[in-house]
């Protein structure tokens, strides 16, 4: 993923938008997942591709300083439990939520 914005939508405030990655529908062995086992994965923790963000979002004053602010194209950790499901233009399904609903970024500095 490009971290380009094709879904159509903007985030407001200190909203983030988010192309969550997708949840796997077999395990490695081959074996073919429940629905059931589907579903309750898409209500956990998740990753994603930061692909939008919002003009206020992790301008908070207590942002640790040195720390760079994650931008659109960032794979981050965030909480599904905090956000809401829409789909976008293109068809693909994104979430949009809080910006500190984002719990980690992907170190890029390795």
């Amino acid at each position: 993923m490009s971290g380009m914005n094709t879904s159509g939508w903007k985030a407001f405030e200190f909203k983030v938008l988010v192309e969550p990655r997708d949840i796997e529908k077999t395990t490695k062995g081959g074996l073919i997942l429940a629905d059931e086992t589907i579903e309750k994965d898409q209500f956990k923790r998740q990753e994603g591709i930061l692909v939008d963000v919002g003009p206020m979002a992790f301008s908070w004053a207590e942002w640790p300083e040195g720390v760079e602010k994650p931008k659109p194209g960032a794979r981050v950790m965030f909480s599904k439990f905090t956000a809401d499901a829409l789909t976008g233009k293109d068809g693909k399904t994104y979430w949009i939520m809080n910006d500190k609903s984002i719990m980690a970024i992907e170190d890029t500095d390795e």
